[in-house]
C-alpha cells in the first residue's frame, strides 16, 4: 500500500487507459454493427466484407511488435497520442468514400489494415506505462482496470453505434467514434508522462513508493549486477530482441496468449450469430444474451487483477501470476464444454458467458508478467506476446465456422476448450521471478 501522505495520481492515467481501451474497441467493432449498411451501399458480398474484417486483424497482429518497439523507444505518452490521432483519421476515412467508386473493397481493406496497424500500439503502450508507473504489487489490478475497457467497449459499442445509425446514418457512427477518440487522446496527452518522475502532481511519497516497487532484482551474475547498476538504473536499459525471442517465459506466455485470443474472438465474432442461428433466439433475446460476455469480461478482468495481486503478495508471483492464469484457462474450458452441451438456450448463453468471464480472470496475468520480467522493454515483450493473441483471433474467424459447418458447433467449442487447456498448461513454463537481462543503455 502507498505510504502515509502519498498522492495517488498514478490511478488517473490508469483509468484513462481504461477509457482509451474502450474507445479502441469501439473503433474496431463499429464496422461489425454498421457492416450490413456499408456492404449494401457499396454492393459488397459477405465474403468481401469478411476480407475487410480480416484486414484489420492482420494489421493489428503484424504491428504489435513494431508498435512495442516504438513505445519503448519514444515513450507511451507521445506514441499513444499519435496512435489515437491515427485511429481517428482511419476510422473517419472508413465512412468518407463516395458511393460510386470503383475498387471500393480495396479501399476498405487498406483503410482497415492501417487502422489495425495504428491500434496495435494501445496495449504495448499501456504495459510500458504500467512498468514505469505502477509498483509490481499493484500491476494486477492496474491491468485489470485497463482491460476491463475491452468488455466495456464491446458492451457499449452495439448500443452507441446502433443509436447513431438510426438517428444520423451509418457514416456518422464512424465520424462520432473518431471524434470521441481524438478528444480522449488530447486528455491522455495532457495528463500522462512517460515516467512519474516527470509529473508535477506525483508527490515525493508516491514517487518513493513507485520506485521501491518498480524494478525487481536483476538476476545474479548478470552484466547489470556486475557493473554495479542499481534497479533504478536498469529502467533505462533495453533488452535485446534475441533475449526476448529466446526467453522460455516469453515464448510460453505468447503461446498461451495465442490460445486465449482464439477463445476470446469466438465471443467477439461469433457469439451473437451462434445464439440467433444455432440456438434459435430471436433478435431481442440474442442481443440481450450477447451482452453477457462483455459484462463478465469487465467483472472478471477487475476481480482477476485484484486476486492476482493479493495472491502474489501472499504466496509469490508463481502462484499469483501463473497460478491464476493456469486455473482461469482450465475453468474457461470447462464452461465452454458444459455451455455448448446445455439443452436450454438461455442456460447455454449464461454458462458460455461464464467461460468468457473465466478467460478474463487471466487477462492481467499476461500483461503483469511481461511488465515484471521485461522492465523497460515491456512494450516490445508484450507487443510480441499480443501478436500471438491476434493471430489466434484471426484463426478463429475462419476455423470456427468451418469446424461448425463440418462437425457442428459443439465441436467448435470443444476445439476452443482444448486450446484453452493448452494455454493453461503453457503457464507452467513461465517464471515470473526471472527478469530478462538488460544489455545496453537506450539513452546513451
Amino acid at each position: 500500500m502507498s505510504g502515509v501522505g502519498a498522492s495517488r495520481f498514478r490511478w488517473l492515467p490508469v483509468f484513462w487507459l481504461f477509457v482509451l481501451s474502450g474507445i479502441s474497441f469501439l473503433d474496431r467493432v463499429n464496422i461489425s454493427i454498421a457492416g450490413s449498411s456499408l456492404a449494401e451501399e457499396y454492393h459488397l458480398s459477405q465474403m468481401r466484407l469478411g476480407w475487410v474484417f480480416t484486414a484489420f486483424l492482420l494489421g493489428y497482429a503484424l504491428f504489435q511488435t513494431p508498435g512495442g518497439w516504438l513505445v519503448d523507444r519514444f515513450g507511451p505518452r507521445r506514441v499513444l497520442s499519435a496512435g489515437v490521432v491515427w485511429w481517428g483519421i482511419f476510422t473517419a476515412l472508413t465512412a468518407s468514400l463516395p458511393t460510386k467508386v470503383l475498387g471500393a473493397v480495396l479501399f476498405f481493406i487498406l483503410v482497415r489494415f492501417l487502422l489495425g496497424a495504428g491500434e496495435a500500439i494501445i496495449y504495448p503502450a499501456s504495459n510500458q506505462f504500467v512498468s514505469q508507473w505502477i509498483p509490481s504489487e499493484e500491476r494486477g489490478i492496474a491491468n485489470g482496470i485497463i482491460f476491463a475497457g475491452v468488455g466495456a467497449g464491446a458492451g457499449i459499442a452495439p448500443i452507441f453505434v446502433s443509436y447513431v445509425m438510426v438517428h444520423y446514418g451509418w457514416r456518422s457512427s464512424f465520424w462520432m467514434s473518431a471524434l470521441l477518440g481524438l478528444l480522449a487522446g488530447i486528455v491522455w496527452y495532457l495528463i500522462a508522462r512517460d515516467k512519474p518522475e516527470a509529473h508535477p502532481l506525483v508527490n515525493a511519497a508516491e514517487l518513493s513508493f513507485i520506485q521501491k516497487g518498480r524494478a525487481p532484482a536483476i538476476p545474479a551474475g548478470s552484466s547489470a549486477e556486475n557493473s554495479g547498476q542499481n534497479d533504478e538504473a536498469t529502467l533505462l536499459l533495453h533488452i535485446s530482441w534475441r533475449s526476448i525471442l529466446t526467453s522460455k517465459s516469453i515464448l510460453a506466455v505468447t503461446a498461451s496468449y495465442f490460445c486465449f485470443g482464439y477463445v476470446a474472438w469466438i465471443f467477439f465474432s461469433w457469439f451473437y450469430i451462434y445464439l440467433s442461428k444455432v440456438r434459435g433466439l430471436d433478435i431481442k433475446a440474442s442481443a440481450l444474451y450477447s451482452a453477457l460476455p462483455p459484462l463478465a469480461m469487465v467483472a472478471c478482468s477487475l476481480s482477476g487483477g485484484a486476486i492476482n495481486d493479493a495472491l502474489s503478495r501472499a504466496y509469490g508471483k508463481r502462484v499469483g501470476r501463473c497460478g491464476v492464469g493456469f486455473l482461469a484457462l482450465f475453468l474457461a474450458a470447462a464452461f465452454l464444454v458444459l455451455g455448448s452441451r446445455a439443452a436450454s438456450a438461455s442456460v447455454a448463453s449464461i454458462v458460455l458467458s461464464g467461460g468468457a468471464g473465466a478467460l478474463y480472470l487471466a487477462q492481467s496475468s499476461y500483461w503483469s508478467v511481461t511488465a515484471d520480467i521485461a522492465g523497460g522493454s515491456a512494450g516490445s515483450a508484450s507487443g510480441f506476446m499480443n501478436m500471438g493473441a491476434q493471430f489466434g483471433g484471426a484463426l478463429t474467424a475462419s476455423l470456427t465456422p468451418a469446424i461448425a459447418q463440418q462437425y457442428g458447433w459443439k465441436s467448435s467449442f470443444l476445439v476452443a476448450a482444448v486450446l484453452s487447456v493448452a494455454g493453461g498448461i503453457a503457464w507452467l513454463l513461465v517464471d515470473p521471478e526471472r527478469r530478462l537481462i538488460p544489455i545496453a543503455n537506450v539513452a546513451s
